[in-house]
């Protein structure tokens, strides 16, 4: 049995949580959420909805993985060995799985635009073919590699690296985003708060946004916290996790969006947004010095890039933490099984733009809230107590004060929140 690693201290803990945490969704989803759902006060129940809500969540994958200090399958036998509960160890490795298929090929459209951001020749947007395939599987690839050197030497060090990183890339945008003109609009557009458009819908998003960005029901938060030391903070570590997340979604934001308005485009949603708006928007920045524009677009892209990378290698870790302490394979070959079986059903997703919203809708809709769900109800309604609030409290050392309440929030008010996601995301 290969021995168990470990993070070395809270800082490298918030980091690779983070890591899983900053993506796609916090350069191209948030800012277009904020500003069609009320601006500032859409941010102000998107930061509620994280600390009341979402961080429960997390706290309930958080103490299966550290409690247990296995991956997600094992920790499940282990609390609940021979019982349906099972289920949610196996759900809790295949979602990861499926969403990191599709997820790499966006990851290889960044790693394509950061190339093509030098000649700025972005030409038309091609969601899939062979070229797709290519950078798809140069992403994956590296990312397997990063996982492929362990959680200490490979995924911690990465995160101690690229999360400052992002931050530092995503302050220089933002620095000449608002130096461009016609660039108030978009910050008003961020900033102004609209509480005419605060509704149900508002609150559905504002939460669903805060759950999908803080990778809850992917299994990474049961895997990571199974690296946390038992004299670790969870609730710190969650804290740590959601103000990092929220701090880069703003930031992205107002880099982003002033750009947008600067240029006389309205912001849109999805993928559109970088791959298809942005891309002209660095062409008109390059119309009087062509190397502002290179400079400015390659630095987005790399950002993007970057912020994919680190949640894929998360992604990858779940599966490959499984192989390693489930089937017993060394950390190489473990990344490899996993590095096929991506790339593999990533082919349906390659050729096929609407197998690709099909998986990702099903994955985002159905398998993350599932896992979820399961979480909040296994260690809410079928652990011990005493067990929970020792995990919480790391045996009543800290957060004894607001653990009952804690408690509460995971027992009650997580589940409702968990199936308020799902109702709205087939209704709304």
């Amino acid at each position: 049995m290969q021995k168990r690693e470990h993070f070395g201290g809270r800082a490298a803990v918030i980091m690779a949580m983070a890591g899983s945490a900053i993506g796609l969704g916090n350069i191209w989803r948030f800012p277009y959420m904020a500003g069609q759902y009320g601006g500032a006060a859409f941010i102000l129940i998107y930061i509620l909805c994280s600390f009341v809500l979402s961080l429960p969540i997390f706290l309930s994958e958080g103490l299966i993985g550290r409690r247990t200090h296995s991956n997600a399958i094992g920790a499940m036998k282990t609390l609940a060995p021979k019982s349906i509960w099972t289920a949610l160890g196996y759900l809790s490795v295949i979602t990861p799985t499926v969403i990191v298929s599709y997820y790499s090929i966006v990851g290889g459209w960044a790693v394509e635009y950061f190339v093509k951001s030098f000649s700025l020749s972005f030409g038309d947007f091609i969601p899939e073919g062979w070229t797709v395939l290519a950078y798809g599987t140069v992403f994956l690839g590296i990312s397997c590699l990063i996982v492929a050197l362990g959680v200490k030497s490979g995924i911690e060090k990465f995160s101690k690296f690229s999360i400052p990183l992002l931050f530092v890339l995503i302050v220089v945008i933002l620095a000449y985003s608002l130096t461009m003109p016609g660039s108030e609009k978009g910050v008003e557009y961020l900033l102004k708060p609209d509480f005419s458009k605060l509704s149900g819908k508002t609150f559905a998003f504002a939460l669903g946004q805060s759950f999908y960005s803080l990778s809850l029901g992917m299994g990474i938060i049961i895997t990571y916290s199974s690296y946390i030391s038992k004299d670790e903070n969870l609730i710190v570590s969650g804290a740590g996790t959601a103000v990092a997340d929220l701090l880069f979604a703003i930031l992205a934001g107002f880099a982003i969006i002033p750009a947008v308005f600067s240029a006389g485009i309205e912001p849109s949603s999805g993928p559109g947004l970088i791959f298809q708006t942005l891309p002209f928007v660095f062409g008109r920045m390059g119309e009087a010095h062509a190397w502002i524009g290179v400079v400015i677009s390659a630095l987005f892209f790399l950002t993007v890039t970057v912020a994919a990378m680190t949640s894929s290698v998360s992604l990858i870790e779940v599966g490959v933490a499984y192989l390693i302490e489930e089937k017993h394979l060394k950390r190489g070959w473990a990344c490899l099984i996993v590095f096929l079986s991506v790339w593999v059903l990533g082919l349906v997703s390659v050729f096929s733009g609407k197998a690709f919203g099909l998986i990702d809708a099903f994955s985002s809709n159905f398998l993350l809230t599932v896992g979820a769900l399961l979480a909040v109800l296994f260690v809410g309604w079928k652990m011990k107590k005493e067990d929970v609030l020792e995990e919480i409290t790391n045996g009543g050392k800290v957060n004894s004060r607001i653990a009952p309440a804690l408690y509460f929030l995971i027992r009650y008010i997580a589940p409702i929140a968990v199936l308020t996601i799902f109702i709205s995301n087939f209704i709304l």
